[in-house]
């Protein structure tokens, strides 16, 4: 596949998840065939997507009228309608779509979509909850977690490595975390090597395990000498 076109994606189900991923597809250049049994939301999308048509893809003649057998990805955005959601799925699988992602509301139907033939299950809501519990406190303006313990998250830089250049702060072996960039207002995002100086007021980008980036974006006073 070329690099300037990309590959269509068939996206069932245009909830609110569903949706955005759909109109992100198009936005970076995919063709979209978008699919949802609401007439009302099937007209809302007519001019957002490639193509979108009123359908029940838990029918397997269904998707293959639609030519779902032609895709390489298909999206399974359905998520409070339990059965259709696992039924969808097991039809994309019966029709050998070798890249399913499903919607999944909970860890045990997580594991049902697994079993029933998804190759990716996402839990929007649970990434979400996550995201924003360790935004509340405000130390972290940004976070993205790995779900083995692991983010990158972006922070103020704390008190004790403003002033000094990041071989000195040595924030891998004193703080167990690693600076991959830095953030200053009205300039281009900066990324960290060893003599890079922390200004005051610069964000950081930081990778490492959750606990060490939440005691560095705590930490306060002067550097240790």
């Amino acid at each position: 596949m070329s690099a300037d076109r990309r590959e269509p994606v068939l996206v069932t189900g245009l909830g609110r998840f569903g949706s955005n991923v759909a109109v992100t597809l198009e936005r970076m250049g995919h063709e979209v065939l978008g699919t949802d049994m609401s007439p009302e939301i099937v007209r809302d999308h007519a001019q957002l997507l490639t193509h979108v048509v009123e359908a029940d893809c838990t029918e397997i003649e269904t998707l293959k009228r639609l030519g779902a057998a032609e895709f390489k990805t298909a999206v399974v955005g359905i998520g409070s309608d339990i059965e259709a959601s696992v039924l969808t799925v097991l039809a994309l699988s019966d029709l050998g779509i070798p890249n399913i992602w499903a919607k999944a509301n909970s860890e045990h139907h997580g594991r049902i979509l697994e079993r029933t033939g998804a190759h990716h299950v996402v839990f929007p809501e649970q990434k979400m909850g996550e995201r924003v519990a360790h935004l509340v406190n405000e130390r972290l303006l940004d976070f993205i977690g790995f779900g083995d313990q692991f983010a990158i998250a972006r922070l103020k830089a704390p008190e004790p490595v403003v002033g000094l250049p990041l071989m000195m702060s040595a924030c891998r072996s004193r703080y167990d975390v690693t600076v991959v960039g830095v953030k200053r207002a009205g300039e281009d995002f900066l990324h960290a090597v060893p003599d890079t100086l922390i200004l005051p007021d610069d964000e950081l980008v930081v990778s490492g395990r959750i606990d060490r980036i939440e005691a560095f974006s705590a930490l306060t006073g002067t550097a240790k000498s």
